[in-house]
């Protein structure tokens, strides 16, 4: 009768440590993965405002406005490009404070 509790509880021990690991496993991946979506985010921002800059710039080339008008829509498009880098590193850092448990 002691020796079969002995091995209920061991077997409750190595399930308690499968569990563990494959706890730990899954949250090693969940920064890879926040990491690679932030990353497909940025990318398809910055697509979307280079593509949105192209075609301010063909407007503006097409209508006769003026060089500086150019100028101003590639400078409104580096802003663009510069919020959504400052938006991705508060991204990353409120998704990494998620995973490890600090929000």
């Amino acid at each position: 009768m002691n020796e079969k509790h002995i091995q209920q509880v061991l077997e409750i021990e190595k399930q308690a440590q499968e569990i563990q690991e494959k706890a730990r496993r899954e949250a090693q991946e969940i920064p890879v993965k926040a990491e690679q979506e932030a990353q497909a985010l940025i990318a398809k921002a910055k697509a979307d405002a280079h593509e949105e800059a192209r075609k301010m710039i063909a407007n503006v080339q097409s209508s006769g406005a003026s060089v500086q008008m150019a100028a101003d829509e590639a400078s409104r498009n580096d802003e663009f490009e510069a919020l959504a880098k400052k938006n991705f590193e508060k991204a990353v850092a409120f998704v990494l404070e998620r995973v490890i448990g600090r929000a």
